[in-house]
């Protein structure tokens, strides 16, 4: 009979143990690609987050914590720029397009974020795909309001629907805008980015629902105001917390940068989004590698459990390699059966433990989009992926020659004597 036939007979006479062995093959290459595919589709996702716009501008503080609060609505500005900064930079010769924001306002822990229009024209995400709206328009009036769609889907609120945005951005928060709410007009649809979980509105709403406060208080004449006190009311506002720059062309990135980190009317920062991506993507690079390395030990164990498995039942099978011996085969025939047992059972696991990472991502893709905000594109497996398989299996095979080298030794002494 052809050895590998041999083989696979031998490993279906031990069905159970086989099958346990092939499943806990198949789990540790399940967990290590599939980290290896979160990590590389976070990556990305991460990257992307912000797309087609060349300069970050704020007050000066660290680039990091820039970025973060402006793009990805964490933690909060050290200090506003003025409108007036602001116009300036705005106009210079080298500025395509500019979009202000103003940030400090929360809807039940959702980040309220005031701009103009031109944000859902200008700002973009992934490769250079704009926003779209899944319902609705942009605003256009002063308390209407945009919704993101995981805030829209959260708490499953509809065009038409009237939300009260509520003062400071925590979670929590004792200070609501109850007299001046603000009506719907429009749903985003999902981007996999910060904006899927930011309320917007416009930068005249902001100044409208601050109208009157000192210190951060409502005064007892601002909690009376209605939307009729601004009909026709000018509400420019006099600082914004940061604004997005586009250049007409790139090449005067690097000089527009350190003009306005020079500017001498305030102390402002401008940052490169990409490059401080990077430099953010590498604070948290650790984390990242940390979980790689636990991944792969997860793999070594299930390696390490196979060739253990497969050494205690050498014992076992002394009556079985005597029988094959008897029959003609010789030892390094016995060498073979059992590294091909192992290659067997390194093979189906790979294959098994790929094939599922793939059919958990079709199923579970939407939930991590819900529930991290992440998008874990489905392509076809590629190169990097079978090269990690390929190595598993080439480490199962030499795994595998310490029982094979084990078995070729016993079957050089042990005859149709059976030892007890």
């Amino acid at each position: 009979m052809n050895l590998w036939a041999l083989s696979w007979k031998s490993l279906a006479n031990r069905k159970i143990t086989s099958v346990l062995t092939v499943l806990s093959f198949a789990l540790g290459v399940l967990l290590l690609l599939g980290v290896e595919k979160v990590r590389t589709e976070t990556r990305q996702s991460f990257i992307s987050t912000v797309s087609g716009t060349d300069l970050i501008i704020g007050a000066r503080s660290g680039p990091v914590n820039l970025l973060l609060y402006s793009v990805f609505r964490i933690g909060n500005a050290t200090n506003n720029i003025s409108w007036q900064s602001y116009q300036d930079i705005a106009s210079s010769r080298s500025v395509a397009w500019s979009v202000p924001i103003a940030l400090g306002d929360s809807h039940k822990g959702f980040r309220v974020l005031g701009t103009t229009p031109a944000y859902f024209e200008h700002i973009q995400y992934g490769a250079k795909q704009s926003l779209t709206f899944a319902q609705g328009v942009t605003f256009d009036e002063v308390f209407d309001v945009v919704l993101g769609a995981d805030v829209a889907k959260t708490l499953g609120y509809q065009l038409g629907e009237n939300i009260v945005i509520a003062h400071g951005a925590g979670t929590v928060s004792f200070v609501k805008h109850d007299n001046l709410p603000f009506k719907v007009v429009g749903i985003l649809a999902p981007t996999g980015t910060p904006s899927d979980r930011t309320v917007f509105v416009s930068l005249a709403g902001i100044e409208a629902i601050h109208e009157g406060w000192q210190s951060g208080s409502p005064s007892a004449k601002s909690l009376k105001l209605s939307h009729q006190d601004f009909e026709g009311k000018d509400l420019q506002p006099e600082t914004i917390t940061a604004a997005f720059v586009g250049l007409k062309s790139r090449m005067a990135a690097f000089q527009l940068q350190r003009a306005i980190n020079e500017y001498r009317e305030e102390a402002l920062l401008a940052i490169m989004p990409a490059l401080t991506l990077q430099e953010l993507w590498q604070l948290i690079g650790i984390a990242e590698k940390s979980l790689l390395v636990v991944s792969a030990l997860v793999v070594f164990s299930t390696l390490l459990g196979m060739m253990i498995t497969m050494l205690s039942s050498l014992q076992e099978r002394r009556r079985e390699i005597a029988i094959l011996r008897a029959v003609g085969a010789r030892p390094h025939h016995i060498f073979f059966l059992l590294t091909n047992e192992a290659l067997f059972i390194a093979v189906l696991g790979a294959l098994l433990g790929w094939a599922a990472l793939y059919l958990s991502l079709y199923g579970l893709s939407s939930y991590f989009v819900d529930w991290f905000g992440i998008h874990l594109a489905i392509s076809a497996p590629n190169l990097k992926e079978a090269g990690i398989v390929l190595v598993i299996v080439f480490a199962a095979l030499i795994m595998s020659l310490i029982p094979g080298w084990r078995a070729y030794k016993n079957s050089l002494f042990d005859g149709l004597t059976v030892r007890t």
